[in-house]
This record gives C-alpha cells, sequence and structure tokens, in this order.
C-alpha cells in the first residue's frame, strides 16, 4: 500500500482521537443506564424513560445510541465484559480443589446477593432474543464469554482434583446456568435459602462432573517434594 499524503494523515490523526472519545462517552452512558435498564427490564425502557432517570437529556441520548436496542447491548456488553472476569482471583488464588469449590460457590452467592436486578436484565435480553433478531449475534457473543467463564474455574478444579470434567463446556454451562436462574427466580421471589440451595446444588453439579477422590477434595494441595542429592543420582 503507498504511503498517505500529508493531508491524509493528518485528517487520520484528527478523527482517531473523535472516535475515541465518542466510544467513551458512549461507554459512560451506557454505565449510567444500567440501573434504570435493570430496574424497569427491557420492554419498559426508552431512551426517555432512560434520560429521566438519570442525569442526562434524551437528546444526548439519540445522539451517542440509534435507539433503546443500541443502547441496552451497550450497558449489557459493559456489564457481562465484567462479569466474566469475576471468578478469576478466586480462580487463580486456590491452591486445593475443595477450596477452590468453596470460593467458587461463594461468589456465585455474592453475585445473587449484590447484583440480582442486573442479571434479571441479561436473562430479560437474551429471553428477547428469540423474537428480535437484531440481539442475537450479541447475546450468542456474551453467552459463550460466559460459557468461557465457567469452563476455566471447571477446568482448574479438574486439575486440582487430578480428573478431568465428564461433560464438554456447552453442555456444563448450560447445567451451571439453569441452576443459577433457577436460584435467581426464587431469589427475587423472596426465598432466603435460594442461594443456599444454589450453592448445594453447584457442590452436587461439581461431584458429578469431576470425579475427585475425598482425599483430594478434602486436603490442600501439597507442594512438589525435594528430591534428595541421592535420589537425584539414582
Amino acid at each position: 500500500m503507498g504511503a498517505l499524503s500529508a493531508s491524509a494523515y493528518n485528517g487520520a490523526m484528527e478523527r482517531a482521537p473523535r472516535r475515541d472519545k465518542y466510544a467513551e462517552r458512549r461507554a459512560e452512558l451506557g454505565e449510567a443506564a444500567l440501573q434504570t435498564l435493570a430496574e424497569l427490564g427491557y420492554a419498559r425502557t426508552s431512551l426517555r424513560e432512560i434520560a429521566q432517570n438519570s442525569a442526562f437529556s434524551h437528546g444526548v441520548l439519540h445522539y451517542y445510541f440509534t435507539d433503546k436496542l443500541d443502547l441496552i447491548l451497550c450497558s449489557v456488553r459493559q456489564y457481562k465484559a465484567r462479569c466474566v472476569t469475576r471468578y478469576d482471583e478466586v480462580t487463580e488464588q486456590s491452591t486445593s480443589f475443595a477450596q477452590l469449590v468453596d470460593g467458587f460457590v461463594g461468589v456465585l452467592g455474592e453475585t445473587v446477593r449484590t447484583e440480582a436486578p442486573m442479571h434479571r436484565l441479561w436473562y430479560d435480553i437474551r429471553s428477547q432474543s428469540l423474537f428480535e433478531e437484531a440481539l442475537r449475534a450479541d447475546v450468542e457473543a456474551i453467552d459463550k464469554s460466559l460459557a468461557n467463564m465457567v469452563w476455566r474455574v471447571l477446568t482448574r478444579m479438574a486439575e486440582l482434583a487430578g480428573s478431568p470434567v465428564r461433560a464438554p463446556i456447552d453442555l456444563t454451562y448450560a447445567m451451571f446456568d439453569g441452576v443459577f436462574q433457577q436460584c435467581l427466580l426464587r431469589h427475587m421471589a423472596g426465598d432466603a435459602k435460594a442461594i443456599a440451595t444454589m450453592q448445594g446444588h453447584v457442590r452436587l453439579l461439581v461431584e458429578q462432573l469431576i470425579a475427585a477422590p475425598a482425599a483430594a477434595a478434602a486436603l490442600p494441595a501439597r507442594a512438589p517434594r525435594k528430591r534428595k542429592p541421592a535420589e537425584q543420582a539414582a
């Protein structure tokens, strides 16, 4: 490809910061709209409704987003991008199978307890994608990222247990997602035992998916034994 002319180069340099600022502003507005979206859901939300419940005017929202679908997808993408890193810390820091299982069910319970409306919004959008084709590509991409998140946790558990995961990634995700959604439904209906029940079901699922010996599940992982000079020479 030939070199850009000076005028073309300068024009490109001027447009790049503008695009960056435009994307940053969209991200800021998408974040600000999350709470209203989570409270009202997909069907009852409009750009005007979001404007009335935020510090931004309807005109500003309409400038950065073509319609409510554009804004909702921006907001949900950002939220789920954070969600997929939620279990990274406990996965990386756990040194035994039992520790990782405890950490996993603990974070699952906490996210239902503190972010239930956000998760409700996600399931709302995913259900709407069955009817609205415009939602499907984004929903499929988010769903795939969530499946990969669960798979990272399970494969680390399997590594710590010394036993493979007994189901493929899609089936594994479907099982955990179903348990999580049922918990969310019951929790939002006022069931005080919903989270504890989910955590018990998740432990049962893990036991079915990873054949971890009782000793491996109960004891912390040990550091490799250092070989004595006589053993090294043997």
